[in-house]
């Protein structure tokens, strides 16, 4: 193989891992604990916190602050699945790349 086709190879996989990402930065993410959920986009942007209220009294603040995190890392989480699911043909051998 010449470098030119090489270097063609690589615009294309570059172009691909590219289109990849846009994808998953687009897509809504839905993490969910106990009566709270947490909508957050590929980039891990949090677009939305619910909390069901009518579950709540004043004396669980503590518990909502938890039930949030844990919601929260749920979503993260499942952008990094699909991020490696997407990409990680990719990355073999590079990894922390995205």
């Amino acid at each position: 193989m010449n470098i030119q086709a090489m270097m063609k190879q690589a615009q294309k996989l570059q172009k691909d891992m590219m289109k990849q990402k846009e994808e998953i930065d687009n897509m809504t993410f839905i993490g969910k604990s106990s009566f709270v959920t947490v909508e957050m986009n590929g980039t891990k942007e949090i677009l939305k916190v619910k909390i069901a209220s009518e579950n709540l009294e004043k004396d669980d603040i503590e518990m909502v602050e938890d039930m949030i995190m844990v919601a929260t890392n749920d979503a993260m989480k499942q952008v990094d699945k699909v991020t490696e699911e997407k990409l990680g043909k990719y990355t073999q051998g590079m990894p922390g790349l995205f």
